[in-house]
């Protein structure tokens, strides 16, 4: 089964996230801070990673960059509360892009997609 990592510093959303998608069948880790993200990748090894935008201690479009620079392959859906993001070109690295809501409709055609979609890696 995929595995899912949850990086969002908004507790109740790590827990809407991580309880909807694992309804889904999906293995899930989640983390409050996208700060190790390279150690944490190591870690999990996930197949997806879901990414809040704007985190309280560091900013969710640099994290993205460091992922695109190391795993360019590993799947990447970004998560935030303002549709302003969408034409931002440093948003544009990731697969998906999602608007976060109580209905997570959206969010699971996007991590079905991402995840019918990944290249696999070497």
């Amino acid at each position: 089964m995929p595995k899912i990592l949850i990086v969002d510093d908004e507790e109740h959303i790590r827990m809407l996230y991580e309880e909807e998608l694992l309804g889904e069948g999906y293995q899930v880790s989640t983390s409050a801070t996208g700060i190790n993200i390279l150690k944490l990748i190591e870690e999990e090894r996930p197949d997806l990673i879901i990414l809040d935008i704007k985190m309280a201690d560091c900013n969710g479009l640099d994290i993205l960059q460091i992922v695109r620079n190391k795993y360019y392959n590993l799947p990447v859906i970004l998560s935030t509360a303002y549709e302003t993001y969408k034409g931002d070109l440093k948003s544009m690295a990731a697969d998906f892009y999602v608007v976060k809501s109580s209905d997570l409709t959206e969010l699971k055609r996007k991590v079905k997609r991402a995840l019918e979609a990944k290249v696999p890696t070497k």
